[in-house]
């Protein structure tokens, strides 16, 4: 094969391999959804829960790019299927015009959300920022209990606290830690995992959603967009530090661009056990 014609070969290999690529980050990867099986084994975690079932449902995005409300009412006819004991609804439900009302409204979204039973929500940086505490009201409205420097008991030995918004409100531990016994088995639910070094040992797991995985899971690319003061610390998955279990979720829409590429839409669901070894240091 002439030069020529090697050059126009490359050229053409590299084309198909742009709109490829193209397809898969613009449409294909941002419109799937996984649900993968996570087993932890946390430090002291009670043996009467052992095996608990927790789905995470974060960054949905309504109204923002793929986030139509036929997408909203797919994903939560999933995680119902699912059967989660307890579904954590992790903030950024909303991403629409200041008042709420363009591709997505609030009060769609919110009554979505109340179908999944036995569920908690935290709200994120982009719901206040689409609809000011409407999102809140609405969710409140159609049953589904709002968490913010606050907790409640969800079963024997078992509380959910949740967290304020850390870039519009004013997340409060103490506060939300205050009335779950000393004894009690604690989930901590944050939008935003750069509360995770301030949260103290007696949470047996802090969740949190907020940064996508990366959305974009190309490593100097998102590193650049990742809307956090820790880099690359708490981007995605379990991590542990001193003894204390955080779970990040990659979440389910896309923000700023409509783009995600090998970093699907998950709604993980953790599966709940104890360690070996007793008590958290």
């Amino acid at each position: 094969m002439r030069k020529p014609q090697l050059h126009l070969a490359a050229a053409a290999l590299t084309g198909a391999a742009a709109v490829a690529l193209g397809y898969q980050a613009a449409w294909r990867e941002p419109r799937s959804l996984v649900t993968p099986e996570v087993a932890l084994a946390l430090p002291g975690w009670p043996a009467g829960l052992d095996g608990l079932r927790v789905a995470l449902v974060a960054d949905l995005h309504a109204g923002m790019g793929h986030g139509t409300p036929a997408r909203t009412a797919a994903i939560v006819d999933r995680v119902l299927a699912l059967g989660a004991d307890v579904n954590l609804l992790l903030g950024d439900f909303l991403d629409s015009t200041p008042l709420g009302d363009g591709r997505a409204r609030a009060c769609d979204v919110a009554r979505e959300l109340a179908r999944l039973p036995r569920s908690m929500a935290v709200l994120g940086n982009h719901d206040w920022r689409a609809a000011g505490p409407a999102m809140g009201w609405a969710l409140r409205e159609a049953g589904v209990t709002v968490l913010e420097n606050d907790a409640v008991p969800v079963r024997d030995g078992l509380w959910v606290a949740g967290v304020a918004d850390s870039r519009h409100r004013f997340p409060d531990l103490d506060a939300a830690l205050r009335k779950p016994p000393q004894d009690a088995a604690v989930l901590l639910a944050a939008h935003d995992p750069d509360l995770f070094p301030e949260v103290p040992g007696r949470v047996a797991l802090t969740v949190a959603g907020h940064l996508h995985g990366g959305q974009v899971n190309v490593p100097m690319l998102r590193r650049a967009a990742l809307p956090t003061r820790f880099g690359e610390r708490y981007i995605h998955g379990h991590v542990i530090e001193r003894g204390r279990h955080l779970y990040v979720s990659a979440g389910l829409g896309t923000s700023g661009l409509p783009l995600r590429l090998r970093r699907p839409p998950e709604v993980p669901v953790l599966r709940l056990t104890g360690a070996p070894g007793g008590p958290a240091a």
